[in-house]
C-alpha cells in the first residue's frame, strides 16, 4: 500500500474509496474531496491473494483487508467498478464474487456504494469514455497532483473509479 497524508477528514471534506475489484489484485484508492472540490489522495494500493489457495479463503482476505482499509480512512462513499467482460465466464464469475465481497464488506460497514462502468470512470477522468489505460493513468497523476502514475495498474484504476465517484452529487450516508 502507498500512503501519501495520513490525517483525519475534518467536517468540510468527503472522503471516496475506489475499488477495482479483483480475486487475485483488488485495485483500492481513497481520496479526498473538501468543500471547494479540490481533490486528494490519501492512499492507494492492491490488496493481492495468491492463486492456489481456496476461493473462499481467498473471498475471506479480501474481505479483512478491504474492512481494514474501511475502519482506518472512513469513506462517506465507496465507487466500485461493474463487472463488464464476458470472454471467460469463470473468470467472470469469481471477480462477480470478489464484487460481491466488497459490496457486502461496504454494507457491513454502513458505507454508501456507487458502481461505474469502465465507460463511465474513463469519461469522468479523461471525458472521453475509450480513452486508454495509458491515458486514464495519466489523467489520474494530473487530477490527483501525484508525482509519478500510480502502481499497479489496479490501484490507478480504482483511483480514477474514486473520482469518478466524487463527482456524484450525492454522496449521501443513509444506510
Amino acid at each position: 500500500m502507498y500512503k501519501l497524508n495520513s490525517k483525519t477528514k475534518n467536517q468540510e471534506s468527503r472522503i471516496i474509496l475506489g475499488i477495482d475489484p479483483g480475486i487475485a489484485d483488488t485495485g483500492f484508492g481513497v481520496i479526498q474531496k473538501n468543500r471547494q472540490d479540490n481533490l486528494k489522495c490519501l492512499a492507494y494500493g492492491s490488496i493481492k491473494t495468491k492463486a492456489g489457495i481456496k476461493l473462499e479463503r481467498r473471498l475471506e482476505l479480501l474481505h479483512l483487508e478491504l474492512d481494514e482499509i474501511i475502519k482506518k480512512y472512513k469513506p462517506d462513499l465507496i465507487s466500485v467498478e461493474e463487472l463488464f467482460f464476458c470472454n471467460n465466464i469463470k473468470t467472470a464469475l469469481v471477480v462477480g464474487q470478489a464484487r460481491g465481497v466488497v459490496m457486502l464488506t461496504a454494507q457491513l460497514n454502513k458505507i454508501q456504494i456507487i458502481e461505474f462502468t469502465p465507460l463511465q470512470i474513463k469519461q469522468a477522468v479523461s471525458s472521453y469514455g475509450k480513452a486508454n489505460k495509458k491515458q486514464v493513468q495519466q489523467m489520474v497523476k494530473l487530477i490527483l497532483n501525484l508525482e509519478t502514475i500510480p502502481k499497479p495498474d489496479d490501484a490507478a484504476d480504482a483511483l480514477a473509479a474514486a473520482i469518478c465517484g466524487s463527482n456524484n452529487g450525492h454522496i449521501i450516508k443513509n444506510n
